[in-house]
Formats: C-alpha cells, structure tokens, sequence
C-alpha cells in the first residue's frame, strides 16, 4: 500500500519540535529567569498562531471533508474540529498571559496559568496529531487514489496560504 499522505506526514514531523517546545517551555515555568520564559513564549505563541492555527484551518477546508466523504460520515471530524477549537481559545489565552505580563517578575498566579495552557496545549496537539497520523490517515492511504490525494494537498495547501493572509 503507497503512502499517498506522505506529504501530510512530512508536514507533520516538521511541526513535531515545535510541539515539543510547548512542554519545554512548560517546563520552564516557575524555574527560568523571566526574559528566558518570556522569549520561549514568544516563540511559542508564534509558532502557535502563525502556523498551527493556519495547518488546522486548512485540514478543515480541505483534509476533513474528503475523510467525511471517505468514511461515508459527515460527522466523522466533527471532534477534531472540536480540538482546533480547543486550540484556537488557549491559544487566545496564551496571547492574554503575554499581553499582561507588565513587570520583570511573574506571579504565582500568572505561573499557574501558563504552566496549565502549555501543558494544555501539548497534550492536546500531541494527541490530535496522533489520532490523524493513526487514524485518518491510514484511511486515506486505503482509499485515495494518487490524483486525488494531490488534489486535496494543493487544496489544503490553497488553504493554508489563505489562512496565513488573513493573520498579516
């Protein structure tokens, strides 16, 4: 059987580290100097909205719907959807921390959240990537022909270009 979401796949592993990262940077919290956190959840944050979102918006336009035709099931992404929406409100909040962080110090209450939403987040992402890599893409592979994996990846492509457009 060929691979034909190996450019999913390959997507996905360079988005792995920056996965990783978010439990770094969790780690971080409450043991780091300030300016050192603060820089990791710059780095995070952008990496979160300037690429994660963009990826998530583009499978929901482009990836899911041919899964939904695949499985036969309208429904069947509907709890992935759900995880993007997830992401999407923790990446909001994410973007609140930063934006109150006033001083050169953190508070025990502002460590608490932080360490929640990047825990938050890479518990998420991590499994939501893996139920695709287990899940739907195994399916695809199954039931895709050469063509129309090619034409689903330029359209998530299209998509993903969109999404990026919007945010600058």
């Amino acid at each position: 059987m060929t691979n034909v979401t190996q450019p999913l796949r390959e997507e996905h592993q360079e988005l792995l580290p920056h996965i990783e990262r978010l439990r770094a940077v969790a780690d971080l919290v409450g043991g780091a100097s300030t300016l050192l956190l603060k820089q990791g959840i710059d780095e995070t944050y952008d990496f979160l909205a300037h690429q994660l979102i963009p990826h998530a918006q583009a499978e929901e336009r482009a990836l899911y719907p041919v899964v939904q035709r695949v499985m036969g099931a309208p429904e069947a992404t509907s709890t992935m959807v759900r995880d993007h929406v997830e992401i999407g409100r923790l990446t909001d909040e994410l973007a609140l921390l930063r934006a109150g962080w006033s001083s050169a110090t953190v508070t025990d209450m502002q460590i608490q959240s932080l360490r929640r939403v990047l825990y938050g987040l890479y518990a998420l992402v991590k499994v939501h990537f893996a139920k695709e890599e287990e899940v739907y893409l195994p399916l695809l592979d199954a039931r895709l022909s050469a063509v129309e994996a090619h034409q689903m990846f330029e359209a998530m492509e299209a998509a993903a270009h969109e999404a990026k457009q919007r945010l600058a």
